[in-house]
């Protein structure tokens, strides 16, 4: 039996601008990222991959179609609705890192949670920290770690709340490759041990070799979607999508 699905968008369209100069930057997407699931989307420049997942997220709204996460319908949504569902449901990893520069690691990792009034349970945080290798490093803060340490803070605040799902906006993209592989090998493992749904955002075939499966975007359209493979099947797909 398939897996339910977490996310979905139905014959979503963005339009960016009006008249001659308007942009489609999503053009009739209709796509879904099934529970318990990674999944990569990929595309060339300006093929809408990024406003897709800023649409999924509630980041950004659709100029028309549907997208619901964990059952709610999102465009049916005020901002503050929109933003507690984010904060409730949702987990976000930035190429940037996004941290606070004046609070230790563990204080970054617990930020959200705490703005929420909430406190993390202690036995999931110190999982959470062992399992993004940071045990020692927990009351370092930001300027203190390397990129690749300072990224594994962002994969723990992003999972420390069992969200609905993990949006990965090119999760790699600032890191060198072995610390890339590093934070790669930690959303697998989310995948794999924890049950947890991840949608990621890459141009990087090695980094989509990671994922369960693709789903490619061009020209504001879905071209293809199946299973990743390995590097050198993702490069290929990509070759035949250009």
């Amino acid at each position: 039996m398939d897996a339910p699905l977490i996310v979905s968008a139905v014959d979503v369209h963005r339009r960016f601008g009006q008249g001659e100069t308007a942009v489609n930057a999503l053009d009739g997407v209709t796509v879904g990222f099934p529970k318990g699931q990674f999944t990569a989307i990929m595309g060339p420049s300006g093929s809408g991959k990024s406003t897709l997942m800023h649409i999924l997220a509630g980041l950004d709204r659709p100029t028309s179609g549907s997208v619901a996460v964990d059952g709610v319908e999102l465009p049916e949504l005020d901002d503050r609705r929109l933003t507690q569902l984010r904060r409730d449901k949702l987990g976000f990893i930035f190429q940037f890192f996004n941290l606070l520069p004046i609070l230790t690691a563990e204080e970054n990792i617990t930020l959200p949670m705490r703005l929420a009034g909430r406190k993390p349970d202690p036995a999931w945080l110190d999982e959470l920290i062992a399992k993004v290798g940071l045990a020692d490093r927990r009351k370092h803060k930001p300027s203190e770690l390397s990129g690749g340490q300072q990224q594994r803070v962002a994969v723990a605040r992003a999972l420390l709340t069992r969200p609905a799902v993990v949006f990965a906006d090119e999760p790699t993209g600032n890191l060198d490759s072995k610390a890339s592989e590093e934070v790669l090998q930690l959303l697998r493992g989310a995948v794999d041990d924890y049950g947890q749904t991840v949608v990621m955002v890459t141009h990087d075939p090695s980094a989509a070799s990671f994922a369960d499966r693709i789903v490619v975007l061009k020209d504001g359209k879905v071209v293809s979607e199946g299973p990743a493979g390995d590097r050198s099947q993702v490069v290929d797909l990509m070759r035949e999508v250009a």
